[in-house]
């Protein structure tokens, strides 16, 4: 009956099947990994890019738990970067630009190298089904592949539609064709089934680029890796650079709105609110007579260069010229234009926690075929998908993660319980419990959790034992070390940091004083203790303490939040009156109309913050109400 019969079937080798596969291979299940193109593994179809505001949170618990996202771009970066620097250690988060084909060459390596890991190349067209249950897949050229599960990780390959001005033809992206008998495939087995958009910008020429003309953004001194394996990076880095578009490029582009397909009316899917195109910005912030651009080398050994900040879908005549309409860009030459894409999505709710199907036994989604974007949120999908998968075969127990133990868990439940109704984003703000999800400690929530699954080897353990007990002798010097008044070191601290601090001080305590770094409290540890920690085991100490005053404080908000589902919302409520709400969060409540607090949490893309700004404004009306009668 079947050509081949695997234990997991992985459909889709981007970054949520790379993880799905790879990790059911090395949990010892016979694993296929199935795609269009294998000299496209790992394909970077947008920004060259891993990590961001929550996304490298991300990566880092993809890494704890055993994924393979952080050891590549580790291996592959080209500029590393932390942002938020300037902010709290709970929403800094790493960032690093990509080799764009040396990351696809050394995924494939790695994917290779996995015992129990076999590639495929072939188009699934349909999905074979017997009482409910996926037992294989059927290819285009005619091959049966068997399974006892299988995971679909497609992208925007699911009948995709590709727009460049009036141009519009069947894709799954650029130069790759779209998976169209999958797509309805689908529909005929009763999924319910959505369409998103996407988009993506020009790449140009760097040879034909004024670099002179744009602001240089260099990569940090000291680059902050994704995987906690990585001791340093070792490989040259790039600069990027940064420009503006101007108040005669917006002209131009309304002028030319006709001739968008997002305007024009052809593109009928929900585009990214947090990634929109050039067209959307001056349509949106119409107030803005510029809007900031980052130009990104695609490699090393490549003149390609991606325009972050201009994505479009206008013809490429169009890009061309108002490309040169920029100082710097005069001689500009275009490599790829710009284009947007529509695809399918099926609705995530469909999907229990373990990123399997309620509908069909032993199938799984994971990536962008459930609303999301990015190569972060598709790669932890992927990795709680292929985790599950291969358990369900050996009859382990289902992984899951909580909303407060992993921005996947956060990312799992948002997706599940509220669905989309655009392509959904990760961001610090969607976690209640942000203060304890650290990029920084990833490891010491998720390791523990990663080894019992199986996916951290023995040398990996032992790192991440060792540093835990160094950072817990760290915490306990910082909370033991006390400093009277009498003392020299007391007196050098007052006199820095120019304030009284009493009888004595801790230096668990003089973490919460305003101006005291890293640097000061690593000259007062211990000598030995201070002599072993690394910076980054220094950091996060300091956030643990830094944080140690307000994880009780936010608990208590998640708890208050969560006991006032019956709580009324008096009808005709103006939420644009309610201080502290976001557009984006009017909106979506004014959308949604809800008539209590339970139906308020239940609206998609609520923030937690939002939540709680609704609860106290519904409680103070509440309480007036009360007192009047």
């Amino acid at each position: 009956m079947f050509d081949e019969i695997f234990d997991v079937i992985v459909i889709g080798a981007g970054h949520a099947g790379c993880e799905a596969a790879s990790a059911s291979a090395r949990l010892g299940a016979e694993t296929a990994l199935v795609t269009i193109n294998l000299d496209l593994i790992g394909q970077m179809s947008c920004n060259p890019a891993i990590g961001g505001i929550a996304k490298g949170h991300v990566v880092r618990e993809i890494d704890a738990l055993g994924g393979v996202m952080g050891r590549v771009i580790d291996r592959t970066g080209i500029q590393f970067r932390l942002l938020n620097r300037s902010r709290g250690p709970a929403v800094r988060s790493p960032r690093a630009q990509a080799d764009r084909g040396l990351y696809r060459t050394e995924m494939r390596r790695v994917l290779e190298s996995t015992s129990g890991l076999h590639l495929r190349q072939g188009e699934v067209v349909s999905l074979i089904v017997a009482n409910r249950e996926v037992i294989g897949v059927n290819m285009r050229d005619s091959r049966r592949f068997g399974a006892k599960a299988v995971v679909i990780a497609t992208g925007t390959f699911l009948n995709g539609t590709i727009h460049t001005g009036d141009k519009t033809f069947s894709a799954g992206r650029a130069g790759e064709p779209a998976s169209i008998d999958l797509a309805e495939d689908l529909k005929r087995l009763g999924f319910p089934v959505g369409r998103l958009k996407t988009g993506t910008p020009p790449r140009l020429d760097g040879r034909t680029i004024d670099w002179d003309a744009f602001e240089p953004q260099p990569a940090d001194d000291e680059p902050v890796p994704f995987s906690f394996s990585t001791d340093s990076i070792e490989q040259p880095q790039i600069k990027c650079h940064i420009g503006y578009t101007t108040k005669a490029v917006h002209d131009a582009i309304r002028a030319n709105l006709g001739r968008s397909p997002l305007y024009s009316g052809k593109i009928k899917g929900i585009g990214p609110r947090y990634c929109p195109s050039i067209e959307d910005k001056v349509v949106k912030f119409a107030e803005k007579d510029r809007h900031q651009l980052f130009l990104e080398p695609e490699g090393h050994h490549t003149n390609e260069v991606y325009l972050n900040g201009f994505s479009t879908s206008l013809p490429s005549e169009v890009q061309q010229d108002l490309l040169r309409m920029i100082a710097g860009f005069e001689q500009v030459r275009i490599i790829r234009p710009g284009y947007a894409i529509e695809y399918d999505f099926v609705d995530p709710r469909e999907l229990i926690p373990t990123m399997a199907t309620s509908r069909l036994r032993g199938l799984y989604l994971a990536g962008q075929i459930n609303g999301t974007t990015g190569y972060e949120e598709a790669g932890c999908q992927g990795l709680l998908a292929g985790i599950n998968a291969a358990n369900s075969v050996s009859g382990r127990p289902e992984f899951v993660l909580r909303r407060d133990e992993a921005y996947i868990g956060v990312l799992a439940d948002d997706l599940i319980r509220h669905g989309v109704d655009e392509p959904y984003r990760l961001f610090t703000s969607r976690a209640e419990a942000r203060l304890l999800l650290r990029h920084d400690n990833a490891d010491r929530r998720l390791s523990p959790k990663g080894r019992e699954i199986g996916l951290v080897g023995d040398t990996d353990w032992e790192r991440f034992n060792a540093k835990r007990d160094r950072i817990a002798r760290l915490r306990d010097a910082m909370e033991s070390t006390r400093f009277k008044r009498s003392s020299s070191e007391y007196q050098a601290v007052t006199s820095l940091l120019g304030v009284d601090l009493g009888d004595a001080f801790t230096l668990s305590g003089l973490v919460l004083r305003p101006g005291v770094t890293k640097g000061l409290i690593r000259r007062l540890l211990p000598s030995e203790i201070s002599a072993e920690a690394s910076d980054p085991e220094i950091d996060s100490a300091f956030a643990d303490s830094l944080y140690s005053g307000y994880v009780e404080k936010q608990a208590a908000a998640i708890r208050r939040v969560d006991g006032h589902d019956s709580l009324r919302v008096p009808e005709g409520l103006d939420f644009g009156n309610i201080g502290g709400l976001s557009n984006e969060m009017i909106e979506r409540l004014e959308r949604a109309r809800p008539g209590d607090f339970g139906q308020v949490r239940r609206i998609p893309g609520l923030t937690p913050v939002a939540l709680s700004t609704v609860l106290v404004h519904l409680t103070g009306l509440a309480a007036n109400a009360s007192s009047k009668n």
